[in-house]
Protein backbone atom coordinates (compact mmCIF):
# COMPACT_ATOMS: atom_id res chain seq x y z
CA UNK A 1 0.00 0.00 0.00
CA UNK A 2 2.96 2.17 0.77
CA UNK A 3 4.10 1.98 -3.00
CA UNK A 4 1.11 2.80 -4.22
CA UNK A 5 1.20 6.10 -2.36
CA UNK A 6 4.37 6.94 -3.62
CA UNK A 7 3.20 6.15 -7.06
CA UNK A 8 2.44 9.46 -9.21
CA UNK A 9 1.56 10.50 -13.02
CA UNK A 10 1.49 7.32 -15.31
CA UNK A 11 2.74 4.80 -13.21
CA UNK A 12 -0.13 5.52 -11.01
CA UNK A 13 -2.99 5.48 -13.61
CA UNK A 14 -1.32 2.36 -14.69
CA UNK A 15 -1.22 0.66 -11.51
CA UNK A 16 -4.78 1.80 -11.24
CA UNK A 17 -5.98 1.24 -14.36
CA UNK A 18 -4.30 -2.98 -14.02
CA UNK A 19 -6.87 -2.95 -10.54
CA UNK A 20 -9.81 -1.80 -11.78
CA UNK A 21 -9.06 -4.67 -14.56
CA UNK A 22 -8.72 -7.50 -12.18
CA UNK A 23 -12.39 -5.79 -10.71
CA UNK A 24 -13.72 -6.04 -13.97
CA UNK A 25 -12.55 -9.78 -14.79
CA UNK A 26 -13.34 -10.56 -11.32
CA UNK A 27 -16.86 -9.62 -11.52
CA UNK A 28 -17.48 -10.86 -14.90
CA UNK A 29 -16.14 -14.27 -14.03
CA UNK A 30 -18.70 -14.03 -11.02
CA UNK A 31 -21.47 -12.98 -12.98
CA UNK A 32 -20.71 -16.09 -14.99
CA UNK A 33 -18.05 -18.58 -14.78
CA UNK A 34 -17.48 -19.42 -18.38
CA UNK A 35 -17.65 -16.11 -19.71
CA UNK A 36 -13.91 -15.95 -20.16
CA UNK A 37 -12.37 -18.88 -22.36
CA UNK A 38 -9.19 -18.03 -25.15
CA UNK A 39 -11.43 -17.68 -27.99
CA UNK A 40 -12.69 -14.53 -25.89
CA UNK A 41 -9.45 -13.60 -24.92
CA UNK A 42 -8.13 -13.70 -28.73
CA UNK A 43 -11.77 -11.58 -29.44
CA UNK A 44 -10.62 -8.97 -26.95
CA UNK A 45 -7.04 -8.28 -28.16
CA UNK A 46 -8.61 -8.68 -32.21
CA UNK A 47 -10.78 -5.64 -31.22
CA UNK A 48 -8.09 -4.07 -28.82
CA UNK A 49 -5.74 -3.66 -32.04
CA UNK A 50 -8.06 -1.46 -33.86
CA UNK A 51 -8.70 -0.10 -31.17
CA UNK A 52 -5.74 0.85 -29.85
CA UNK A 53 -4.03 2.49 -33.06
CA UNK A 54 -6.82 4.81 -33.14
CA UNK A 55 -6.48 5.49 -29.70
CA UNK A 56 -2.93 5.83 -30.04
CA UNK A 57 -3.34 8.79 -32.67
CA UNK A 58 -6.16 10.14 -30.51
CA UNK A 59 -3.67 10.76 -27.31
CA UNK A 60 -0.56 11.95 -29.47
CA UNK A 61 -3.00 14.89 -30.68
CA UNK A 62 -4.48 15.45 -26.81
CA UNK A 63 -0.85 15.15 -25.99
CA UNK A 64 0.61 17.98 -28.05
CA UNK A 65 -1.81 20.26 -26.52
CA UNK A 66 -3.91 23.68 -27.90
CA UNK A 67 -7.28 22.17 -27.44
CA UNK A 68 -6.33 19.29 -29.92
CA UNK A 69 -8.14 16.14 -30.45
CA UNK A 70 -9.44 14.12 -33.68
CA UNK A 71 -13.29 13.67 -33.56
CA UNK A 72 -12.58 12.31 -37.40
CA UNK A 73 -10.91 9.25 -36.68
CA UNK A 74 -13.99 6.84 -37.01
CA UNK A 75 -14.86 8.58 -40.05
CA UNK A 76 -11.15 8.18 -41.47
CA UNK A 77 -10.99 4.34 -40.22
CA UNK A 78 -14.20 3.83 -42.54
CA UNK A 79 -13.16 5.79 -45.49
CA UNK A 80 -9.07 4.83 -45.44
CA UNK A 81 -10.08 1.07 -45.71
CA UNK A 82 -13.15 2.03 -48.42
CA UNK A 83 -11.10 3.97 -50.17
CA UNK A 84 -8.11 1.02 -50.61
CA UNK A 85 -10.79 -1.59 -51.30
CA UNK A 86 -12.11 0.70 -54.35
CA UNK A 87 -8.35 1.37 -55.94
CA UNK A 88 -7.81 -2.50 -55.77
CA UNK A 89 -10.82 -3.36 -58.01
CA UNK A 90 -9.91 -0.31 -60.45
CA UNK A 91 -6.85 -2.40 -61.10
CA UNK A 92 -4.08 -1.12 -58.53
CA UNK A 93 -2.13 -4.26 -57.66
CA UNK A 94 -3.17 -6.04 -54.66
CA UNK A 95 0.22 -5.94 -52.96
CA UNK A 96 -0.44 -2.37 -51.96
CA UNK A 97 -3.29 -2.52 -50.50
CA UNK A 98 -1.24 -1.92 -46.69
CA UNK A 99 0.29 0.84 -48.63
CA UNK A 100 -2.84 2.79 -49.72
CA UNK A 101 -4.63 2.02 -46.52
CA UNK A 102 -2.16 3.65 -44.66
CA UNK A 103 -1.53 6.71 -47.09
CA UNK A 104 -4.90 7.60 -47.59
CA UNK A 105 -5.34 8.05 -43.74
CA UNK A 106 -2.34 10.17 -43.70
CA UNK A 107 -3.91 12.14 -46.51
CA UNK A 108 -7.37 12.28 -44.51
CA UNK A 109 -5.31 13.42 -40.96
CA UNK A 110 -3.38 15.98 -43.39
CA UNK A 111 -6.66 17.31 -44.21
CA UNK A 112 -7.30 18.00 -40.41
CA UNK A 113 -3.98 19.79 -39.83
CA UNK A 114 -4.71 21.60 -42.41
CA UNK A 115 -8.15 22.98 -41.51
CA UNK A 116 -6.56 23.58 -38.18
CA UNK A 117 -3.23 25.04 -38.69
CA UNK A 118 -3.77 26.13 -42.11
CA UNK A 119 -7.26 27.86 -41.47
CA UNK A 120 -7.19 28.18 -37.59
CA UNK A 121 -10.54 26.34 -37.38
CA UNK A 122 -11.14 25.20 -33.35
CA UNK A 123 -10.01 21.16 -33.90
CA UNK A 124 -13.41 20.06 -32.19
CA UNK A 125 -14.93 21.60 -34.79
CA UNK A 126 -13.09 20.98 -37.36
CA UNK A 127 -12.61 17.13 -37.01
CA UNK A 128 -16.39 16.66 -36.40
CA UNK A 129 -16.65 18.24 -39.48
CA UNK A 130 -14.48 15.98 -41.44
CA UNK A 131 -15.76 12.95 -39.10
CA UNK A 132 -19.63 13.39 -41.17
CA UNK A 133 -17.30 14.17 -44.58
CA UNK A 134 -15.17 11.06 -44.34
CA UNK A 135 -18.17 8.78 -42.84
CA UNK A 136 -20.64 10.11 -45.06
CA UNK A 137 -18.23 9.77 -48.34
CA UNK A 138 -17.69 6.17 -46.85
CA UNK A 139 -21.80 5.18 -47.47
CA UNK A 140 -21.82 7.07 -50.37
CA UNK A 141 -19.44 5.88 -52.50
CA UNK A 142 -20.87 2.20 -51.65
CA UNK A 143 -24.45 2.24 -51.13
CA UNK A 144 -23.84 0.88 -47.60
CA UNK A 145 -22.60 -2.32 -49.30
CA UNK A 146 -19.56 -4.25 -47.80
CA UNK A 147 -16.45 -4.27 -50.73
CA UNK A 148 -15.67 -7.83 -50.76
CA UNK A 149 -11.82 -8.95 -52.42
CA UNK A 150 -9.49 -9.06 -50.07
CA UNK A 151 -6.30 -11.07 -50.85
CA UNK A 152 -5.80 -14.23 -49.22
CA UNK A 153 -2.53 -13.87 -48.23
CA UNK A 154 -3.80 -10.50 -46.54
CA UNK A 155 -5.78 -12.98 -44.38
CA UNK A 156 -3.62 -14.97 -43.52
CA UNK A 157 -1.85 -12.35 -41.39
CA UNK A 158 -5.40 -10.69 -39.83
CA UNK A 159 -6.76 -13.82 -38.86
CA UNK A 160 -3.55 -15.62 -38.02
CA UNK A 161 -3.16 -16.36 -34.29
CA UNK A 162 0.01 -17.29 -32.16
CA UNK A 163 -0.60 -18.64 -28.46
CA UNK A 164 -4.33 -16.99 -28.88
CA UNK A 165 -2.60 -13.52 -29.96
CA UNK A 166 -3.70 -12.32 -32.76
CA UNK A 167 -1.25 -11.48 -35.48
CA UNK A 168 -2.18 -7.49 -35.78
CA UNK A 169 -1.96 -7.29 -32.43
CA UNK A 170 1.31 -8.44 -32.00
CA UNK A 171 2.90 -7.20 -35.49
CA UNK A 172 1.59 -3.82 -35.19
CA UNK A 173 -0.21 -2.13 -32.09
CA UNK A 174 2.21 -3.44 -29.73
CA UNK A 175 5.41 -2.30 -31.55
CA UNK A 176 3.31 1.00 -32.37
CA UNK A 177 2.81 1.69 -29.03
CA UNK A 178 6.34 0.69 -27.99
CA UNK A 179 7.72 3.00 -30.60
CA UNK A 180 5.49 5.84 -29.53
CA UNK A 181 6.72 5.46 -25.98
CA UNK A 182 10.00 5.43 -26.87
CA UNK A 183 9.76 8.51 -29.01
CA UNK A 184 7.99 10.73 -25.96
CA UNK A 185 10.37 9.71 -23.51
CA UNK A 186 14.18 9.48 -25.18
CA UNK A 187 14.02 12.11 -28.27
CA UNK A 188 13.59 15.64 -28.82
CA UNK A 189 10.45 14.97 -30.61
CA UNK A 190 8.92 13.42 -27.64
CA UNK A 191 10.42 16.52 -25.58
CA UNK A 192 8.77 18.70 -27.85
CA UNK A 193 5.35 17.40 -27.84
CA UNK A 194 5.12 17.74 -24.17
CA UNK A 195 6.53 21.48 -24.44
CA UNK A 196 3.65 22.14 -26.32
CA UNK A 197 1.03 20.31 -24.31
CA UNK A 198 2.23 21.90 -21.23
CA UNK A 199 2.75 25.70 -22.51
CA UNK A 200 2.33 26.36 -26.41
CA UNK A 201 3.87 29.96 -26.10
CA UNK A 202 6.73 29.01 -24.35
CA UNK A 203 7.46 26.08 -26.57
CA UNK A 204 7.44 28.85 -29.62
CA UNK A 205 9.33 31.63 -28.07
CA UNK A 206 12.36 28.41 -27.65
CA UNK A 207 11.89 28.06 -31.22
CA UNK A 208 9.42 24.24 -31.33
CA UNK A 209 8.35 24.54 -34.31
CA UNK A 210 4.75 24.21 -33.53
CA UNK A 211 2.43 24.24 -36.37
CA UNK A 212 4.84 21.87 -38.06
CA UNK A 213 4.49 19.54 -35.54
CA UNK A 214 0.95 19.89 -35.10
CA UNK A 215 0.51 19.47 -38.67
CA UNK A 216 2.20 15.71 -38.58
CA UNK A 217 0.54 14.68 -35.16
CA UNK A 218 -2.75 15.12 -36.83
CA UNK A 219 -1.22 13.38 -40.18
CA UNK A 220 -0.03 10.07 -37.48
CA UNK A 221 -3.58 9.99 -35.94
CA UNK A 222 -4.86 9.74 -39.41
CA UNK A 223 -2.01 6.94 -40.89
CA UNK A 224 -2.70 5.11 -37.69
CA UNK A 225 -6.99 5.36 -38.17
CA UNK A 226 -5.44 3.82 -41.90
CA UNK A 227 -3.36 1.10 -40.32
CA UNK A 228 -6.36 0.04 -38.08
CA UNK A 229 -8.90 -0.08 -41.60
CA UNK A 230 -6.27 -1.98 -43.05
CA UNK A 231 -6.55 -4.40 -39.89
CA UNK A 232 -10.58 -4.46 -40.33
CA UNK A 233 -10.03 -5.90 -44.10
CA UNK A 234 -7.49 -8.17 -42.47
CA UNK A 235 -9.96 -9.50 -40.15
CA UNK A 236 -13.27 -9.04 -41.72
CA UNK A 237 -12.52 -9.85 -45.13
CA UNK A 238 -14.60 -7.05 -46.84
CA UNK A 239 -14.36 -3.50 -46.68
CA UNK A 240 -16.91 -1.92 -44.45
CA UNK A 241 -18.43 1.45 -44.22
CA UNK A 242 -19.62 1.68 -41.28
CA UNK A 243 -16.36 -0.18 -39.89
CA UNK A 244 -15.29 3.02 -37.70
CA UNK A 245 -18.84 3.60 -35.68
CA UNK A 246 -17.88 4.89 -32.27
CA UNK A 247 -14.59 4.93 -32.40
CA UNK A 248 -14.07 8.86 -31.58
CA UNK A 249 -16.12 8.34 -28.73
CA UNK A 250 -14.52 5.22 -27.63
CA UNK A 251 -10.61 6.42 -28.94
CA UNK A 252 -11.30 9.71 -26.79
CA UNK A 253 -12.68 7.65 -23.52
CA UNK A 254 -9.29 5.23 -24.16
CA UNK A 255 -6.83 8.53 -23.93
CA UNK A 256 -8.67 10.13 -21.31
CA UNK A 257 -8.75 7.07 -19.07
CA UNK A 258 -5.32 6.18 -19.99
CA UNK A 259 -4.12 9.39 -18.28
CA UNK A 260 -3.56 11.85 -21.02
CA UNK A 261 -4.60 14.92 -19.89
CA UNK A 262 -7.05 16.80 -22.21
CA UNK A 263 -5.40 20.09 -21.48
CA UNK A 264 -2.26 18.35 -23.55
CA UNK A 265 1.53 18.51 -21.40
CA UNK A 266 0.86 15.05 -19.40
CA UNK A 267 -0.03 11.21 -19.52
CA UNK A 268 1.73 8.40 -21.42
CA UNK A 269 0.68 5.65 -24.20
CA UNK A 270 1.54 3.03 -21.83
CA UNK A 271 -1.82 4.07 -19.81
CA UNK A 272 -3.84 4.74 -23.20
CA UNK A 273 -2.81 0.70 -23.72
CA UNK A 274 -4.11 -0.48 -20.74
CA UNK A 275 -7.03 1.74 -20.69
CA UNK A 276 -7.87 -0.08 -24.37
CA UNK A 277 -7.64 -3.41 -22.73
CA UNK A 278 -10.39 -2.63 -19.74
CA UNK A 279 -12.45 -0.56 -22.50
CA UNK A 280 -12.41 -3.94 -24.84
CA UNK A 281 -12.25 -6.56 -21.77
CA UNK A 282 -15.86 -4.22 -20.82
CA UNK A 283 -17.42 -4.47 -23.66
CA UNK A 284 -16.71 -8.03 -24.75
CA UNK A 285 -17.70 -9.04 -20.61
CA UNK A 286 -20.76 -7.02 -21.63
CA UNK A 287 -21.84 -9.08 -24.69
CA UNK A 288 -21.11 -11.86 -23.03
CA UNK A 289 -24.05 -10.96 -20.42
CA UNK A 290 -26.17 -10.14 -23.45
CA UNK A 291 -26.46 -6.67 -21.97
CA UNK A 292 -27.30 -4.54 -25.18
CA UNK A 293 -25.09 -2.84 -27.48
CA UNK A 294 -27.05 0.75 -26.80
CA UNK A 295 -26.64 0.12 -23.27
CA UNK A 296 -22.40 -0.83 -24.59
CA UNK A 297 -22.55 2.93 -25.97
CA UNK A 298 -23.95 4.25 -22.65
CA UNK A 299 -21.15 3.25 -20.75
CA UNK A 300 -18.60 4.05 -22.38
CA UNK A 301 -19.74 8.04 -22.32
CA UNK A 302 -20.67 7.56 -18.61
CA UNK A 303 -17.11 6.33 -17.88
CA UNK A 304 -15.78 9.16 -20.41
CA UNK A 305 -17.64 11.85 -18.43
CA UNK A 306 -16.47 10.39 -15.30
CA UNK A 307 -13.01 10.86 -16.38
CA UNK A 308 -13.05 14.46 -17.19
CA UNK A 309 -14.94 15.24 -13.63
CA UNK A 310 -12.30 13.26 -11.97
CA UNK A 311 -9.51 14.80 -13.89
CA UNK A 312 -11.76 18.49 -13.02
CA UNK A 313 -11.71 17.35 -9.64
CA UNK A 314 -7.83 16.86 -9.31
CA UNK A 315 -7.09 20.23 -10.57
CA UNK A 316 -9.17 21.67 -8.15
CA UNK A 317 -7.23 19.89 -5.28
CA UNK A 318 -3.45 20.70 -6.85
CA UNK A 319 -4.47 23.86 -7.02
Amino acid sequence: MKTLRNLQGPALTLALLCALWLVVIVGLLALRPSVFNLGTVTTILQFSTILALVGLGQALVILAGGAGIDLSVGGAVSLSAILAMLCIKLGLPPVLLPAVCILAGALLGALNGWLVNGLALLPFIATLGTFFVYSGAALAVTGGAAQAGVPSWLLLWGRGVVMGIPMPFLTLAIPCFVLAGLVLISTAWGRWIYAMGFNERSAKLVGIPVDRVRFILYCLSGALAGAAGLVSLAWLGSGRPNIGQNLELESLTAAMLGGIVITGGRGGVGGVFAAVLLLVTLKTGLLQLNINTVWQVGIVGALLVFVLLADRLSQRWRS
